[in-house]
């Protein structure tokens, strides 16, 4: 039999594993939509390989950039669950690429992450 210590260190080495793969498919399948088609600016960052507190703070930049300049996305009507209220149509705006390029352009970050990730949507 194992000892604890071992068991221990499987386990975290199988959920630092499950954690890597999620990431890894997560940012695959954006970068595949991204590719096919307008998408909101999260998929967009997405698909960079930014993690999630990352992503929430280029998302919310990238939107003020947007309203600023005035770049309008495709406008598209969802359904979704808001506070325990199911079904709820919500209106959100879609991106091409070339048009979250232009507002990256425009955006100008201090952190070295966020300029990573406008580097990246610049270059994609």
């Amino acid at each position: 039999m194992a000892s604890v210590a071992a068991r221990r260190v499987l386990r975290d080495r199988v959920r630092a594993n499950r954690a890597a793969s999620t990431q890894r498919r997560t940012v695959a399948q954006a970068t595949r939509r991204v590719r096919t088609g307008a998408r909101s600016l999260v998929t967009h960052i997405i698909a960079t390989g930014a993690d999630r507190k990352t992503v929430e703070g280029v998302a919310d930049a990238l939107r003020t950039v947007a309203k600023k300049k005035g770049v309008k996305g495709r406008r598209a009507r969802i359904r979704r669950s808001f506070n325990g209220a199911r079904n709820i149509v919500k209106t959100v705006y879609r991106y091409t690429r070339a048009q979250v390029a232009q507002i990256a352009a425009q955006y100008k970050p201090r952190k070295a992450e966020y300029k990573a990730v406008r580097a990246a949507l610049i270059a994609a």
